[in-house]
């Protein structure tokens, strides 16, 4: 049987030349200016082309118009299902979400660098899952920009099929992958948190052992 296609939801005329796009950072209580501002950077060269909707949780508040802190579970799924791109963080359920509703969804990882989490797993995390062709990875503003610039010209570039057997299949991988990411980072804690000197008493010949 042929996988069920994303069917692109019906347009006014009046909107046929603008792009809907959603932006969420998740719920996590690190902000994530990064994303927001190269976002409002480029959403000021196409503002006449670009709908947005940006969830920014506890980044500070973006001048932009339809900014909101946080969305419901309805309200998130109704903005997946109007959106014609979506760009998020690199949150599990974000991206299957995102994915569920025909989305090939443009991930920015959160970075511990700029504190934006506590540690590197959604880089890990997104990178393998890039490498799987699950997402439309991007770790720099120049990625970013390049991604929505191809969404721009062609958003069918980031549509993928929403069958249920692929959803169940997508939902599994991303599981294993999630459970390779959790062994690497709880691996690279102890490694942080290992002490760089052990002491060891000495023998009854008084050399330490």
């Amino acid at each position: 049987m042929e996988p069920a296609k994303q069917v692109p939801r019906p347009r006014d005329p009046a909107e046929v030349a603008r792009i809907h796009l959603l932006v969420a950072v998740g719920t996590d209580r690190h902000p994530f200016d990064r994303l927001v501002d190269w976002l409002c950077e480029w959403h000021a060269e196409v503002a006449d082309r670009v709908d947005l909707t940006v969830q920014h949780g506890h980044t500070r508040a973006p001048r932009l118009p339809d900014a909101v802190p946080f969305l419901c579970h309805d309200a998130l799924q109704a903005a997946m299902a109007g959106s014609d791109l979506v760009v998020c963080h690199g949150g599990p359920a974000t991206i299957l979400e995102a994915r569920r509703h025909g989305h090939l969804p443009i991930v920015v990882p959160r970075d511990p660098a700029h504190g934006e989490h506590v540690d590197d797993h959604q880089q890990l995390f997104c990178r393998r899952l890039g490498a799987a062709g699950m997402v439309a990875l991007c770790e720099s503003r120049e990625e970013l920009r390049g991604a929505l610039g191809s969404g721009l010209a062609d958003p069918d570039r980031f549509t993928v099929s929403t069958d249920a057997a692929a959803a169940d299949a997508q939902r599994a991988a991303v599981r294993r992958v999630g459970r390779i990411v959790d062994e690497l980072v709880a691996a690279s804690a102890r490694r942080r948190h290992r002490a760089w000197w052990r002491w060891t008493p000495p023998g009854r010949d008084g050399a330490r052992r």
